[in-house]
């Protein structure tokens, strides 16, 4: 499911709210990934911490938005591209700034191993170096 394509009468686990609405709209105009602290810090004023994680765990499950670890151990979000409740599309790396601290989804394709007498559920690849701007 894209964000462009989001019709919130059809979302069953996610109430249209206006909290909701907002973490969308933030994280569809952002052109690059978005850290939890950062949507805390904006929002701090309108919507406590809580509803701010209940949202985005809702928004990742649905297939909205995927997550991963970044560099400074937090949690950061992104858009997902084609993705639903029931599989996520979202095994590519992402690159992070270490002057800036921007935070990227990269397009490359990458190829996660079997490991014999293991079940891969998820895998997080980190590349950090500095971006465009800050080389």
């Amino acid at each position: 499911m894209q964000l462009d394509s989001i019709n919130f009468e059809f979302m069953p686990i996610i109430r249209k709210t206006k909290s909701v609405q907002i973490l969308i709209n933030t994280i569809k105009e952002s052109s690059s990934a978005i850290s939890v602290t950062d949507l805390i810090n904006r929002y701090n004023e309108i919507m406590n911490k809580s509803t701010i994680y209940r949202i985005l765990e809702k928004l990742e499950h649905e297939g909205i938005v995927h997550s991963f670890i970044g560099l400074d151990g937090l949690k950061w979000y992104a858009k997902c591209n084609n993705c639903s409740s029931k599989i996520h599309f979202d095994t590519h790396p992402h690159f992070q700034c270490q002057q800036c601290g921007k935070l990227d989804c990269l397009s490359t394709n990458i190829s996660i191993p079997s490991i014999p007498n293991r079940k891969i559920d998820f895998a997080q690849v980190l590349i950090v170096g500095k971006c465009e701007k800050c080389l």
